[in-house]
């Protein structure tokens, strides 16, 4: 990533004169200056007005953990690009998240290598958050985890580019009922193999305020006060991860120059029966919690009608199927604490998500109220 200036001493011979020796001795040659472009030359104290030296592009930065990212990358004042394919005004609460002229948004076409080559032309960082929770008429689950995945990390290689992040999932794998985890698995497979030095993240289900994890629990009280759980949630265990948590790992790996080419598996510091987990999601909405066992084929034909919407579905089959499979565990793989960081607790943060589904008079109730969601250990 570097800037050519091309300085000319003296008078440039024309294209017909004739070259002998003698002239190209005495006539000076043009010289060229290569430097850095100036988002990579650390400056500053620190923070947002100064300069890291990072300058990234992050694709799918609009999604729920693109914005902790960008929010994260602008903080200690990185350049950051934002490819984006939605309205300009959609994302313009990202421009505040960096100093001004730090956050730089481009219109990109997924399935045009041009494109991508072009989001990530002047950065030497470059992060896929590319994701969906539903299939669409355009892309399909194998476009956005593993054919996207797979240019972004050739166009990364080819450009020179020797940092490069992957998202993939805890749960990824070929022999998942889960169309969307045997499509992260299969795209972990293609972005190693085409750039075999990338930092491949494994999160469990993350937490946070814009979350579709928490919030999908609790917003289930607008269809009654009965909560449907494949075998009452008692044989799925859950590992949630704090978003943030997520959003620190991944500059922290930017940092780390022993992280190229590791997987890292970034869990939560307590394991849950998905039962307690929504158990105690409702003790802290102050919400009254009756669970009921569904049947899988009941439960799939129920989300069926939900996913024939034309807007975001509520729910579909493969997230029921996803929801409700048991969190690996990767004790050989390094984790939160490999980058520095202390996992949170459910516990410390689901006041924040789950105050604005309390009534009125519930509002103010202290957290110490509501007794701990009770830990397991398989």
């Amino acid at each position: 990533v570097s800037v050519v200036d091309n300085v000319h001493v003296g008078t440039p011979l024309s294209s017909g004169a004739a070259c002998s020796p003698a002239v190209l001795s005495a006539v000076p040659a043009t010289v060229q200056h290569r430097k850095l472009h100036h988002a990579l030359i650390p400056k500053g104290k620190g923070g947002r007005s100064s300069s890291s030296g990072v300058a990234a592009t992050v694709f799918g930065a609009t999604g729920f953990l693109g914005r902790y990212v960008v929010n994260r990358l602008g903080r200690v004042g990185s350049q950051v690009v934002v490819p984006h394919r939605c309205d300009q005004y959609d994302v313009m609460y990202l421009r505040p998240m960096g100093d001004l002229g730090q956050i730089i948004f481009m219109e990109w076409d997924a399935r045009n290598k041009d494109s991508i080559k072009r989001a990530l032309e002047h950065s030497n960082v470059v992060i896929n958050l590319v994701g969906r929770e539903w299939e669409t008429r355009n892309y399909h689950f194998e476009d956005v985890f593993v054919t996207i995945p797979q240019q972004i990390a050739k166009a990364t290689r080819e450009a020179g580019i020797t940092k490069f992040i992957h998202m993939s999932h805890l749960n990824a794998d070929i022999r998942s009922p889960s169309k969307y985890l045997r499509n992260k698995a299969v795209g972990e497979t293609a972005v190693r193999d085409e750039f075999p030095d990338a930092i491949i993240l494994k999160p469990s289900e993350m937490y946070g305020r814009e979350d579709r994890f928490f919030n999908y629990y609790a917003n289930m009280r607008w269809f009654g006060n009965a909560i449907p759980l494949l075998s009452l949630g008692k044989k799925t265990v859950k590992q949630p991860v704090h978003v943030v948590d997520v959003a620190k790992a991944i500059i922290n790996a930017i940092k780390d120059p022993d992280a190229n080419g590791k997987t890292y598996a970034l869990v939560g510091p307590n394991r849950y029966l998905l039962h307690d987990l929504v158990e105690y999601i409702y003790a802290v909405a102050h919400r009254p919690f009756v669970p009921y066992p569904l049947p899988r084929p009941l439960y799939h034909l129920a989300a069926q009608i939900f996913a024939m919407s034309p807007f975001e579905p509520w729910v579909t089959p493969d997230k029921i199927d996803r929801f409700h499979t048991t969190d690996m565990k990767y004790p050989g793989l390094p984790g939160l604490e490999d980058l520095g960081i202390v996992p949170s607790t459910v516990e410390q943060k689901a006041i924040e998500i789950l105050r604005r589904h309390r009534r009125f008079r519930y509002l103010e109730a202290e957290l110490d109220e509501t007794k701990p969601a009770k830990t397991v250990s398989h």
